[in-house]
């Protein structure tokens, strides 16, 4: 049986090609899935998605309708596909419910000390032979206070990070996680860790509960020098609220490796067509912003896990095995 893998980047294919060798062919895409290109799948059995593919009911029904049973995603989270159409379409849909998470938790270290010590300006002004330090003022970590909404297994290996730095440490989730407390980590409602947090960084999955759970309400609760990381999906953040108050000269610094409309813009090449999407384009114009490609993940240890466990989600499915990551069709109550 051939797979088809959609939205696979150069990096990865030689790694999705070695895995899949000896159990089934693959022809790996670079293009994502969406309404346009879904027709391309009339004919596979299965097929494999990115994490920016969009799997709504027209994309389903093509999928369906072309003769696909079965979607193996490469990522945790799947806010992009409708799983009440897929289950009334027939489709099998799995996930990838674990990989590293210390790729998404040490970049989103990355990004805050980025943008803490200006590291994106000093590189660009070094590069014209500009050597003064005027405006590159950071702050030491130690002793300041880390806020961490969503204290699963990426937040609490960033808490772990923290913790070495030597900060304060609060935590937000509907459960305490025991290794977070041992840690130190006081859990308190949001309002509170937005006010008291000098760093934020945002680790909860994407639900309806949390869609804007940093609205502009929870935006002017923060400290005006606070930094605001966001690594995990982009619709957690009001990014208009954000540029609202960013215009407004607040925070130290914002690092996003996600944005709310990314889909059709990340993963891709603009640099010759351009941007329609004024909100995206007046953020990055901001000197306090770094924004990044949605690569938080993207490590070899990552990718690689991600690939291995969709592997096993193809092999489960056609040797007629429910494994742990399949989303549809759902167990019975």
């Amino acid at each position: 049986m051939e797979i088809l893998a959609f939205g696979v980047q150069a990096d990865e294919k030689p790694m999705i090609e070695k895995a899949f060798a000896g159990h089934h062919d693959v022809r790996c895409l670079d293009v994502f899935l969406t309404e346009d290109t879904a027709p391309i799948a009339a004919g596979y059995e299965i097929i494999s998605t990115s994490v920016n593919a969009i799997l709504d009911h027209r994309v389903l029904q093509t999928l369906a309708a072309g003769g696909t049973q079965m979607i193996a995603q490469r990522s945790t989270g799947f806010n992009n596909i409708d799983l009440e159409v897929a289950e009334r379409l027939g489709l099998t849909v799995a996930r990838v419910s674990y990989y590293s998470p210390y790729s998404v938790a040490e970049f989103a270290w990355t990004l805050a000390m980025a943008v803490n010590r200006r590291i994106v300006r000093a590189s660009n002004r070094t590069r014209d032979f500009d050597f003064r330090l005027d405006g590159l003022m950071g702050r030491d970590m130690r002793g300041r206070t880390a806020g961490v909404l969503g204290t699963g297994k990426i937040g609490e290996a960033f808490a772990r990070i923290a913790h070495g730095f030597g900060m304060r440490l609060l935590g937000w989730d509907v459960a305490e996680n025991p290794a977070c407390v041992e840690l130190g980590m006081e859990y308190v409602d949001k309002d509170r860790l937005l006010v008291e947090a000098d760093l934020v960084s945002l680790h909860v999955p994407l639900l309806p509960a949390t869609h804007h759970i940093i609205d502009a309400a929870a935006l002017k609760a923060m400290k005006d020098d606070a930094i605001l990381v966001n690594s995990s999906r982009g619709g957690l953040v009001d990014t208009d609220a954000l540029v609202t108050e960013l215009r407004a000269g607040r925070f130290a610094g914002v690092g996003l490796d996600v944005y709310e409309a990314e889909a059709g813009l990340f993963f891709l090449d603009k640099s010759l067509a351009g941007v329609e999407d004024d909100t995206l384009a007046r953020l990055v114009t901001f000197p306090n912003v770094v924004v990044t490609s949605h690569q938080a993940y993207y490590t070899v240890d990552a990718v690689g896990q991600i690939i291995d466990t969709t592997v096993q989600n193809v092999l489960d499915y056609t040797q007629g095995r429910r494994g742990e990551n399949v989303l549809v069709p759902r167990l019975p109550s």
